[in-house]
């Protein structure tokens, strides 16, 4: 089963790459690998909740939203591999969160992008990963991730 029919078979598929707000490239490929720039959870070019998680966005929702920025994660690899099937593992996530002061659950949130990764690649899923709080993140975003992708020549 190709990763896309992964993604078909849990409902989803890859969506548009969304034009750089700034300057920038969503995915840019060196060699085996694919480093894509952070990805907010954009859904038809707008953010479905904004805010800080601990405050007006809950650890649930944020994990959802770390999910949606996964799949555009992807799509970004895609868009300068030519698809998914170049993927050979998932290398590194670093997930930002933008945190209520008091809130520590920034891994719990990021679990949303790591869970659908290895539900897509399965063992080559599997990545080494950072998630860090911050102040805020681009546009009121509550959560923000990047990833290093191997890809086959």
């Amino acid at each position: 089963m190709t990763p896309e029919e992964k993604l078909a078979e849990l409902g989803l598929a890859l969506p548009p790459v969304p034009a750089p707000a700034a300057a920038y490239v969503p995915a840019l490929r060196t060699g085996n690998y694919v480093y894509t720039a952070g990805q907010v959870p954009l859904v038809a070019g707008k953010l479905p909740l904004t805010g800080k998680v601990g405050a007006e966005v809950s650890l649930e929702d944020a994990a959802g939203l770390a999910r949606t920025c996964a799949l555009n994660a992807l799509a970004a690899v895609a868009s300068v591999t030519g698809g998914l099937a170049a993927v050979v593992r998932i290398v590194k996530v670093t997930g930002f969160v933008a945190s209520d002061p008091g809130f520590t659950g920034q891994a719990q949130v990021i679990n949303g992008a790591s869970e659908l990764l290895q539900d897509v690649f399965g063992e080559a899923g599997k990545h080494a990963r950072s998630a860090v709080g911050m102040a805020v993140l681009p546009l009121d975003s509550p959560v923000e991730v990047e990833l290093i992708a191997e890809v086959s020549g």
